[in-house]
């Protein structure tokens, strides 16, 4: 298959997906979230894929949504079935009827942590950054899992503080990712992750996942995230003084003289 977005390749049972805008580091935007739904239903229909593993080409597997892309349209309705294709893209990973497995490296931000979390297994080159800084820019979160790997407070200390320099050790000790590894070590070490899930019985591998998200949906995972969903859908269409003039100035002067302008107002508040 053809794709400009993304790679899709065959290797015995796995399914390769991989993000391919290196120049903009993988970063998410609406042809590639159709482009990995088309892969997507590709591997989960051919009975010879076991496996579906998700890296990134170039120096990064993604810096998340492409805040660049124009995408973003304005109106409530609008704006909420454009986080809804967002968060239903992430969740595809989660929602597979096959393994997933995710190898990330050297930067996995914002909604592409979400996403590489949402996968089954997650594997991470040594050096990788994670982190969401969407509350700096006035956002919220599309996919609200990390509550449900790495607990409420580490997530609200990654969440509130928009920490984007989280170690890959860092990650495995909270729980966002299986195993750190050498970078040039990743490709290989997730092939064959992935290889020791395939030799397993498909049917049982298969049932064994679904039981484990159900287990996660009793619990309130379900629920949890298409609440979640729904307040971001809030924060993204309610404008505040704050907000307009921090979006005047990424306009103006970009985004590095906005965050500076907020930074100094919070400062001079405080004298």
């Amino acid at each position: 298959m053809q794709f400009e977005t993304i790679r899709y390749s065959q290797e015995g049972p796995l399914a390769l997906i991989r993000l391919d805008r290196p120049d903009k580091l993988n970063a998410i935007n609406s042809p590639m979230i159709a482009e990995l739904n088309q892969a997507l239903d590709t591997a989960e229909a051919d009975d010879t894929v076991r496996v579906i593993l998700l890296s990134g080409e170039g120096k990064a597997f993604s810096a998340g949504f492409d805040l660049e892309s124009g995408d973003f349209s304005s109106g409530e309705d609008a704006v909420r079935a454009e986080l809804q294709n967002d968060f239903d893209i992430i969740m595809r990973f989660w929602n597979s009827p096959k393994p997933t497995i995710a190898a990330v490296h050297k930067y996995c931000l914002g909604s592409a942590m979400e996403m590489a979390v949402a996968c089954d297994v997650t594997i991470a080159a040594e050096g990788c950054r994670f982190g969401a800084p969407e509350v700096r820019f006035g956002s919220g979160i599309v996919a609200m899992v990390l509550p449900w790997f790495c607990g409420p407070k580490k997530a609200k200390e990654l969440l509130l503080t928009g920490n984007d320099r989280v170690t890959s050790e860092q990650a495995e000790a909270w729980g966002l990712v299986n195993r750190v590894v050498p970078p040039g070590d990743l490709q290989a070490e997730s092939k064959a992750l992935a290889m020791e899930i395939a030799r397993n019985d498909s049917l049982t591998v298969n049932m064994t996942k679904q039981a484990i998200n159900r287990s996660m949906d009793i619990a309130g995972m379900k629920a949890a995230l298409t609440d979640a969903l729904e307040i971001d859908v809030q924060i993204e269409n309610t404008e505040t003084e704050e907000s307009r003039i921090f979006n005047e100035i990424v306009a103006s002067k970009g985004t590095k003289a906005a965050l500076a302008w907020r930074e100094a107002r919070v400062e001079q508040s405080g004298d």
